[in-house]
């Protein structure tokens, strides 16, 4: 479920040609103020409140820090990124995908992070020393064009670096950052389909 939902968020347009495209996930980047019988209260990163149900298959996921050398060849990882004047990719936080997530969200896309914020989701095809960390080769197969697809990004190690790992609803406790996939229903509430929350202290950074 985590898997779809990181799909969905990231090309909205998978619906065959003959069909009108999904609507996308709402992404909440958030903080729970309580969950109760089914409901998370959180409040938004903007100062607003929201009440997501969630159900028995939400899938949850935490995270737990990890460190640039952890990285290995042919990984599949997740990398947000800002552009410098130049042109030039540097992370600003990693997430590494179990190897059944592999697929997950593929491709290099906008982000919601600055304007010139990308998230890079791909297999890791290289990697050489630069100046203040390393510089990853990322290569990916564009689901919408079935083009392959190469972005070079630089990862300083001082970034948050985590690996998604499995979570629990006890995971969604008062004070625990969350991001959340939810759709929003016919009758205007929000229903999660997937939340990646912080755990044992590592908060997702997505």
């Amino acid at each position: 479920m985590l898997t779809a939902a990181l799909m969905l968020t990231a090309a909205p347009s998978f619906a065959q040609q003959n069909q009108p495209p999904a609507a996308p996930p709402t992404r909440l980047r958030a903080t729970v103020v309580r969950f109760d019988n089914g409901l998370c209260t959180v409040r938004t990163q903007a100062g607003d409140t929201a009440a997501v149900s969630v159900d028995p298959k939400t899938a949850i996921s935490g995270v737990a820090a990890r460190k640039l050398s952890d990285i290995k060849p042919n990984e599949f990882i997740g990398i947000t990124a800002l552009s410098d004047k130049d042109g030039a990719m540097h992370a600003t936080e990693v997430h590494i995908f179990p190897e059944q997530m592999r697929g997950a969200g593929e491709g290099h896309y906008p982000w919601d992070k600055g304007p010139t914020s990308t998230m890079t989701n791909a297999a890791v095809s290289g990697m050489v020393d630069s100046s203040d960390g390393k510089v990853f080769t990322m290569s990916y197969k564009d689901r919408q064009t079935g083009q392959t697809g190469e972005s070079k990004i630089d990862i300083s190690p001082n970034i948050p670096i985590v690996a998604f790992v499995p979570g629990d609803q006890s995971l969604l406790k008062p004070g625990a950052h969350v991001v959340m996939f939810a759709r929003r229903l016919p009758n205007g509430n929000l229903a999660a389909l997937a939340i990646v929350a912080e755990k044992d202290g590592v908060r997702p950074p997505m």
